[in-house]
């Protein structure tokens, strides 16, 4: 009975037979490098200020170092961002260094792009061949909502540099027997720099971390614990030592915690970034709530293969799954160190675990978050390509690969499909590859062929396998790199794209700027224009309060600068959506009252009352500048009803606009 069990376990990397071999592998890693760096680099300035929450932010770090500490949205710290903020520290490094712009803010995200790609690539080497891990490269760098957010300033592409580096780490102790402690400590402190970045998402690797080391390291049992223990103490430390400062220092020594309603980041921690994520019940959320789909679709696994989930990630994820079997069994009853379960285990796990957390949680979810299945899609497929390949003369091998290239060539077919009008030709393209190339496979090892033809024909099938399994999502990745993005739910590919179930750009889950539950969609391809030109757009933005720089007029920009002398804001706006336009716009500090959607309870009316009577806050910005009035129900609501009853409004550009230094304050 044919099997896939190895025999024999490779101990030598092919790539270091003889020289020539070294170089060629060194170019071609060079050059995948390379290329993904033109591609993430490639008119970035398009996407102008990106995320405008996160670019206020990052503003404000470049002028104060306390703001860069604590994460504040503002150069006064009066509230942070609702994230811990290590993607804000690099982004405000750059900032500092090179002055806050639009390529100091998101070279830094692209350059971490290229170096996930780097990370990737050597840990598939390590274990299987160059080759292999030029493909999990590639894919990884090509997929599109990898594309979108190595190219975007939200604190996933930190996050993904992080978690591929702490997977690689791993790698070298499974690899290690004298140094295995000192790699798994290093994992640990790179998972806990994570949750830096982006809380407990960065925790969702952890049990395949730790299993693929419990089961295949090298060193005993009782070691390997000890090492997993001391791998947890360094991530301990790594994820703790900001969250105790913050805890410890009295509220009146930092700034509020924004996303939180008692001002703690262990409550935004466990709970609205934290567990209600999981069960929805997410105080101060932007439409959240238990069992409500609004921003994800229904909860299951259907969740990743359809609307605009699929689009951004599902291209290679069946193919993926299939990989992680393939790895399981050529292992077979090989000795617990071996490589191949070692791998399916560490990448398989991620991906596993990773994508039935998305596809079950009940809080907010985006379709950009889909980038952290991307590392493990990639490393999988490339590691049991190399597997199969290797032993395609084989007929249950031969199969596999086969059929794993009709069953990708058909998905993407699919995938195309629901945007008939863009690129109508590509998908019968992708459709016919596939076919031509699996067929090929299952006909080449009959034929008696010269070496030289063998070999020949043997590229041209690898080369329709490539173009059938990339040619989907290299087409969505080269339409996001040349469209502009912004906003707070970007999305990658085509306007009007959604994957099997519909949504996509000017639905449900999708447009650029993506639309709350029971708000209004954009029309498909009105998110295509500049970056500044979408912030007004609606969906979204609109209803968080946002209208983008482009709202913000000359007139008020120069109120707002003129006026700033004296005074520890500038101006007040609901919202941090709305304030971030008018803080970006002008550059100074401007207080975000309510915090990110105007839900925190901060300022509370008696403290704005207090800060307005100290001549803190020279104005506050109704509707028009960026800003929204009034807000939700609490105490931005009463905020702005007692300014609008106290204060003489008068209109700058096309802003409302309180002047809190006349008045009676009563």
């Amino acid at each position: 009975m044919t099997t896939l069990s190895d025999p024999v376990e490779a101990t030598k990397p092919r790539a270091i037979s003889t020289p020539y071999t070294l170089s060629r592998d060194k170019m071609l890693y060079g050059g995948l490098l390379a290329l993904t760096a033109i591609a993430y680099l490639w008119g970035l300035s398009k996407n102008g200020y990106a995320n405008e929450y996160y670019a206020a932010a990052v503003q404000a770090g470049s002028t104060s170092w306390r703001a860069w500490f604590f994460g504040s949205f503002d150069s006064s710290s009066f509230i942070t961002v609702d994230k811990t903020p290590a993607s804000l520290w690099v982004m405000g490094l750059s900032g500092r260094i090179f002055g806050f712009n639009t390529w100091s803010m998101l070279v830094p995200e692209a350059l971490m792009g290229v170096a996930s790609v780097g990370f990737v690539y050597v840990s598939v080497r390590r274990w299987f061949s160059a080759n292999a891990g030029l493909l999990a490269g590639a894919i990884l760098a090509l997929t599109p909502v990898a594309v979108l957010m190595f190219r975007f300033n939200n604190p996933d592409a930190l996050l993904i540099l992080l978690l591929c580096a702490g997977a690689w780490a791993v790698t070298r102790a499974i690899d290690s027997t004298k140094h295995a402690a000192r790699w798994m400590m290093l994992a640990g402190a790179l998972v806990g720099f994570g949750f830096l970045t982006k809380m407990l998402q960065a925790f969702l690797i952890l049990p395949a971390f730790g299993i693929a080391y419990l089961v295949a390291g090298k060193p005993a049992l009782g070691k390997r614990l000890v090492h997993l223990v001391l791998a947890t103490v360094s991530l301990i430390v790594s994820a703790g030592w900001w969250v105790a400062i913050v805890e410890l220092l009295p509220a009146s020594a930092r700034p509020y915690i924004g996303g939180s309603s008692t001002n703690s980041i262990l409550e935004l921690t466990l709970g609205y970034n934290g567990l209600g994520r999981l069960n929805g019940n997410e105080t101060g959320s932007v439409g959240g709530g238990a069992g409500n789909p609004g921003w994800g679709g229904a909860a299951g696994v259907q969740r990743l293969f359809g609307g605009e989930f699929a689009s951004q990630i599902a291209w290679l994820l069946p193919a993926a799954l299939i990989a992680t079997v393939v790895l399981v069994v050529a292992a077979g009853k090989a000795p617990r160190t071996d490589r191949k379960r070692a791998f399916a285990l560490l990448w398989g796990g991620w991906l596993v675990v990773t994508g039935l957390v998305f596809s079950y949680m009940q809080g907010i979810i985006h379709s950009y978050y889909m980038i952290a299945l991307a590392p493990a899609i990639g490393a999988l497929i490339g590691a049991a390509m190399a597997v199969l390949w290797r032993r395609r003369a084989e007929w249950l091998p031969r199969t596999t690969l086969a059929g794993g290239i009709v069953l990708t060539a058909g998905w993407s077919f699919a995938l195309l499909n629901p945007t008939p009008s863009w690129q109508p030709w590509l998908r019968w393209v992708v459709l016919a590859a596939g076919v031509v190339a699996a067929g090929l496979l299952m006909l080449l090892p009959e034929l008696k062929l010269r070496r030289t033809a063998a070999r020949r024909a043997g590229l041209f099938a690898a080369t329709l396998l490539t173009v059938s399994a990339l040619a989907g999502p290299t087409a969505y990745s080269v339409e996001t790199i040349s469209a502009a993005h912004a906003g707070a739910l970007p999305s990658a590919g085509p306007s009007g794209s959604g994957g099997m179930m519909g949504g996509g750009r000017g639905g449900f889950g999708g447009g650029r700027m993506g639309t709350p539950p029971g708000g209004t969609a954009q029309q498909p391809g009105t998110g295509t224009g500049t970056a500044q030109q979408q912030g007004g757009t609606g969906g979204v933005g609109g209803f968080l309060g946002g209208g983008g720089i482009s709202s913000v007029s000359s007139e008020l920009v120069t109120l707002l600068q003129q006026g700033a002398k004296g005074y520890t804001w500038a101006a007040a706006s609901v919202t941090a959506n709305g304030a971030a336009p008018l803080q970006i716009a002008s550059g100074e500090p401007i207080m975000a009252i309510g915090g990110f959607n105007g839900t925190d309870p901060a300022p509370s009316l008696a403290e704005f009352k207090e800060l307005v009577a100290q001549g803190k806050i020279h104005y506050f910005i109704g509707s028009g500048g960026g800003g929204m009035m009034g807000g939700r129900d609490g105490t931005s609501s009463e905020i702005a009803t007692w300014v609008s009853e106290n204060f003489q409004s008068q209109t700058v550009g096309n802003a409302t606009v309180y002047d809190l230094s006349t008045g009676t304050g009563a």
